[in-house]
């Protein structure tokens, strides 16, 4: 990353525009108590969303639009697992269980013998 730093800086002050270049080396979480690093900054949390947005009160704003955003995809996610694992029930069912019970023997042999039975996956 340092490497990096210093590559990035050297073509920058090659171009025809001289401005002044600083590596941030920016995290969205967390805190940093010693900023200068050397070859870059070293911004964290807060200082890091105020440094992107100029607005002290970002890192804080945005948390609870995030957290309705997390509630909708878990809730799909669940529809969707709900829905996978009851196909793989079904399918294992069909396959691998008479009147309820498992064939075991079925599958010691899928797994196990010589030639495959063959299996609707």
């Amino acid at each position: 990353m340092k490497e990096n730093f210093r590559k990035a800086k050297q073509r920058l002050r090659t171009n025809a525009i001289k401005k002044p270049v600083e590596a941030i080396n920016g995290c969205c979480y967390g805190r940093v108590m010693k900023t200068d690093k050397g070859e870059y900054q070293k911004i964290a949390g807060q200082q890091f969303w105020e440094f992107i947005s100029g607005n002290t009160e970002l890192y804080t704003e945005f948390i609870e639009p995030l957290g309705h955003q997390a509630k909708e995809r878990n809730e799909r996610f669940s529809k969707e697992y709900d829905r996978m694992i009851n196909q793989f029930i079904f399918q294992f069912s069909k396959e691998f269980c008479i009147k309820g019970n498992i064939n075991w023997k079925k599958i010691v042999q899928l797994n196990s013998g010589l030639e495959k039975i063959k299996v609707n996956i």
